[in-house]
């Protein structure tokens, strides 16, 4: 004896499906009928609520009920999230993301209280998704992005930041986009998937920075006492902090000039005003002990041919 061949079976589906439209048909004719005759009978009512007024009231009660549970689940998510202390950003994303999902469900299951077969309408909704999801794939890549930036947050709004070629201040951190306002007062608007995907630099993360200042002197210069001036020279400077002490590093003996590093730190918001006073006042303690700041020099030596 054979068995049913899955092209039997879906035949036989079919079939069923086929019948089971005509009966429908049918019974629509006939109430069709007896309404335009004016000869409706009790059984037909009755068969008239069965089929259609329960699956309407089923229908309002579910459409009701999906969009309260819809909204409820999306507060909910919002307000786990907030405690959760995730970005609001995120917060509201995931709330969406609920809500939408329960309301397609809900959808769905409406079209089943109707007789409607959802089996083939989840198939075309997977495929209009795969659809958009290839056709948006950059966005999606922003968005993916995006929520990584809010979960991670290697930077918030208000923060200095350089990542995908700029360097500005966080003004707006979105699902999609980064607006950063430069020290110009420009605005620039980056895709999120370019700042993920690349080295994020927080200029304003700790409380406190350190300013370096590079100098050269003449080779003819003391060490000691050069050393000795620029110590001086970093000490008590307006808007340093104490601690750590100034530090004067003799990094290397360059082709022109010897090169010193002095090093002071101060709070991170007084960064540039505490280099520029630095800056000055290493050159003023260097033309006052009369040591000298060199240009670059070359030595070129000509050879007398015979």
């Amino acid at each position: 004896m054979q068995g049913t061949t899955p092209i039997d079976a879906a035949t036989g589906d079919a079939a069923t499906e086929e019948g089971a439209a005509v009966v429908l048909q049918e019974k629509a004719n006939s109430l069709i009928a007896g309404f335009t005759d004016g000869d409706i009978s009790r059984a037909d009512l009755v068969q008239l609520w069965t089929d259609v007024g329960i699956p309407v009231i089923k229908a309002i009660v579910l459409i009701v009920a999906v969009i309260f549970v819809a909204g409820w689940l999306s507060r909910l998510t919002k307000r786990i999230a907030t405690k959760a202390n995730i970005e609001i950003t995120l917060a509201r994303f995931f709330g969406n993301i609920v809500r939408y999902a329960v309301l397609v469900l809900g959808a769905l299951a409406v079209l089943d209280t109707f007789g409607i077969k959802t089996t083939s309408f989840a198939a075309v909704l997977a495929a209009v998704g795969f659809a958009i999801g290839m056709a948006l794939s950059g966005a999606l890549g922003n968005v993916a992005s995006g929520v990584l930036l809010l979960v991670f947050r290697p930077f918030k709004v208000g923060d200095v930041v350089s990542a995908g070629g700029v360097t500005g201040k966080v003004e707006e951190l979105g699902l999609f986009t980064t607006a950063f306002d430069t020290p110009d007062n420009r605005r620039i608007i980056v895709p999120n998937n370019s700042i993920f995907g690349s080295t994020i630099e927080n200029v304003t993360h700790h409380d406190t920075r350190r300013v370096d200042v590079a100098v050269g002197t003449d080779y003819a210069a003391d060490l000691d006492e050069t050393r000795a001036v620029l110590t001086n020279a970093a000490t008590g400077i307006e808007g340093a902090n104490d601690s750590p002490e100034p530090v004067v590093y003799l990094s290397e003996l360059g082709d022109s000039s010897i090169a010193w590093s002095v090093r002071i730190w101060s709070a991170t918001s007084d960064y540039w005003a505490v280099k520029e006073r630095l800056t000055y006042a290493i050159k003023v303690a260097l033309d006052e002990a009369k040591i000298g700041i060199p240009f670059p020099q070359m030595d070129v030596h000509l050879q007398k041919q015979d």
